[in-house]
């Protein structure tokens, strides 16, 4: 007799198993849902490296991105 596989995943915010069927899967509540959403609308999910798409790289010229630093800026005052 084959079983059914139960598919599951652990709540990204507190790690509690949820399973597929669960009314806010992939959360295990509204309340870890709204967690995560303020982390994105907060910006504490980043992009830790910048994306290195070549097809980007092409369209960005030298020198069309400026770089300033605290120390630039007191310089210029």
């Amino acid at each position: 007799m084959a079983r059914k596989k139960v598919l599951s995943l652990r709540c990204p915010t507190c790690k509690t198993i949820v399973l597929r069927d669960a009314e806010h899967f992939p959360f295990c509540s509204d309340r870890c849902r709204l967690i995560d959403l303020g982390k994105w609308a907060s910006g504490a999910y980043r992009i830790s490296s910048p994306v290195m798409d070549p097809e980007l790289l092409e369209e960005i010229e030298p020198g069309s991105v400026q770089h300033t630093s605290r120390e630039d800026e007191r310089g210029r005052k």
